[in-house]
């Protein structure tokens, strides 16, 4: 591991060290200014690689015997996985928690003191021990790294009282100090800079938008609407089925919420588990365990399955309850998508969600400042939801205070801002009241069920006869019946409780048992080509890993990760990631020497896999290339 000179340097450490071949914007910047021995506030989105900005100088200053980086951290689950990734890679790192028995910690603080250690993981509440700051002054330390940053502000969303000693240890530590954060406004970032007493920092800021997210707003009311429009979400990304590609996380506000949602999810037949912080130990590992074994595709979860949260294809993030601010919203819904492939991030609102967030606010009473804090920051999230502008633009606007960013072009009010209006005008509570349908309405209806391709729900169904222009509408071949936008005149509750009268009089007839759906009794229904059929029901093809977007040697690669992951107890990722293994099938490599043009594998995960993965190649490959 050489020691870094410039930034041409770092880019030689970052290819052998870490597999990649080029920064992301923004981790350059905070890379150059930690290696020059000058303090740095870093503001990078979710999922952008922050925990690299400190982790690569704290190599090199290793390589040139400045010696240990010691990174403040706000979880144990959040250091736990960032030592073991980095152990995997080859780089001596440890941690000190309260999880820890007598032994390991021993070992951690043995290695501390005899300088073999390139990163030490501590709190916040360790590092504001006496034992501990004097154990610092026996080692040489090279940079002080303050994960999660925005915890030392009262603006923030996740204040930690601890956090505001971190200042004290400069007193100990004469080293430069880098602070990183997802969630900060320029509000936060001063006081981050001020409460930590960084040095004339280089501010570091990337950028917010994140093109492969789709964010979208749903005003519903109820818990049974939530429910339905949630289960609606999960079987559109395929999430039914305990196998397949991807998975969701569905965030609650409260722990009886995330227990009833997961319940209704897996009476559904969802593979769903739940974790808040009111569960035991082992029941909150054994949910974290399944999901990250692809058990449980989806993970219904409070606040407390937060940050250091790191699953490559995560496809759909749902927040069933309003958070209490933008920035928890925003680092939350950030966890969708790190594999750069397209992911939506869905928030139901309604005036409900603010007043559960007012109670859990008065449940923790706190001086009158804070208390206005909170009020500002939720009537943030309530602009969010009720502006009809892209979201993405009014989230970098939030986090940067700047006007000036392009439409994302793929948020539901980019899609078809009159659609968004319009679903808030009717959970408006001046919303029309239901009137009966004449009978030759009510006959337009049954006319347009008959002509449909597939069966559909009865509120899309609505929808299209008033005209709508959403998404949603465009998968049952609603938009191009001849009977679309016929019913303008009558509101979308009138038209679903002449479709429920249908029903009840036996004109038309529900399909499905989970999710019942809209057609013409004692009409076949026909399957989708390629699709395997069962009687009078059409099925969609289920996704199973990489079957529909490569071979069987990324197949055979996903399963070998997986096993090693649970002999490793790592996490899946750590072995090597999703995008990793869909290059080695594309290009197959022969040789450990093509193995190393592969972005994402280092010196490390080659000598340690190198072997296994040329073996799976030649066995599962399409070619009969000899092998070095």
């Amino acid at each position: 591991m050489p020691a870094i000179a410039s930034l041409e340097d770092a880019r030689l450490v970052l290819g052998e060290v870490f597999g990649h071949a080029e920064f992301r914007a923004g981790q350059g910047e905070a890379v150059q200014a930690a290696v020059a021995g000058e303090d740095a506030l870093v503001l990078l989105p979710t999922g952008s690689g922050k925990s690299l900005c400190f982790q690569l100088p704290a190599i090199s200053a290793f390589s040139a015997g400045r010696g240990t980086t010691l990174v403040i951290s706000p979880l144990i689950a959040l250091m736990q996985d960032q030592v073991d990734a980095l152990r995997g890679l080859g780089v001596p790192a440890a941690a000190l928690h309260s999880h820890q028995g007598d032994a390991e910690q021993q070992q951690a603080v043995t290695e501390f003191l005899r300088g073999e250690l390139v990163l030490l993981y501590v709190s916040p509440e360790r590092a504001a021990k006496p034992s501990f700051r004097r154990m610092l002054a026996r080692v040489r330390i090279a940079l002080l790294a303050i994960d999660e940053a925005h915890c030392v502000s009262q603006w923030g969303h996740d204040f930690r009282p601890d956090y505001l000693r971190i200042h004290e240890l400069r007193e100990v530590v004469a080293a430069p100090a880098v602070a990183l954060t997802a969630t900060a406004t320029p509000l936060v970032m001063d006081e981050i800079a001020s409460r930590l007493e960084l040095r004339d920092p280089n501010v570091v800021r990337g950028d917010f938008q994140r093109p492969n997210l789709a964010f979208s707003v749903q005003h519903l009311r109820g818990q049974d609407a939530r429910l339905e429009a949630l289960r609606a979400a999960l079987a559109a990304d395929g999430l039914r089925s305990r196998s397949g590609a991807g998975r969701a996380i569905v965030y609650c506000s409260t722990r009886k919420a995330t227990e009833s949602v997961a319940r209704a999810l897996r009476a559904g037949g969802f593979p769903a588990t739940h974790y808040h912080a009111g569960r035991t130990k082992l029941a909150r590992e054994r949910a974290h365990q399944a999901f990250a074994a692809g058990r449980s595709r989806v993970l219904v979860a409070t606040n407390a399955f937060g940050m250091g949260v790191d699953f490559a294809d995560v496809r759909l993030i749902v927040h069933f309850q309003t958070p209490g601010s933008l920035e928890a919203y925003y680092q939350e819904a950030g966890r969708a998508g790190r594999d750069g492939a397209p992911a939506r991030c869905i928030l139901f609102f309604g005036p409900g969600d603010l007043a559960t967030q007012r109670r859990l606010a008065a449940a923790n009473p706190t001086s009158r400042l804070i208390a206005q804090r909170r009020s500002a920051a939720l009537e943030a999230v309530a602009c969010y939801a009720r502006e009809i502008r892209c979201r993405q633009q009014l989230i970098c606007a939030h986090f940067t205070g700047s006007d000036e960013h392009a439409a994302c072009r793929c948020c539901d009010v980019c899609l078809d801002a009159d659609a968004v209006a319009g679903a808030q005008a009717e959970e408006a509570p001046s919303r029309p009241p239901v009137t009966e349908l004449p009978s030759e309405a009510t006959q337009l209806i049954v006319e347009a069920v008959d002509r449909l391709r597939r069966p559909v729900g009865k509120t899309n169904l609505a929808r299209a006869l008033r005209g709508s222009r959403a998404k949603s509408l465009s998968r049952g071949g609603l938009l191009t019946l001849p009977e679309y936008g016929k019913l303008a005149e009558y509101s979308e509750a009138s038209i679903v409780a002449a479709v429920d009268a249908l029903l009840a009089a036996g004109r038309l007839q529900k399909t499905g048992r989970k999710y019942p759906t809209l057609w013409i009794p004692g009409k076949p229904v026909r399957a989708a080509p390629g699709a395997r059929t069962r009687t009078g029901t059409a099925q969609t093809p289920r996704r199973r890993g990489f079957s529909t977007r490569a071979g069987p040697v990324a197949r055979a690669l996903d399963n070998y990760r997986k096993r090693t992951a649970r002999r490793l107890k790592w996490k899946a990722y750590m072995v090597f990631q999703r995008r990793v293994i869909l290059a080695i099938d594309r290009e197959q490599p022969t040789s450990r020497a093509a193995l190393a043009s592969i972005p994402g594998l280092g010196p490390a995960k080659i000598e340690r896999f190198g072997d296994d993965i040329l073996a799976l190649v030649r066995e599962h490959g399409g070619s009969q290339r000899d092998f070095e």
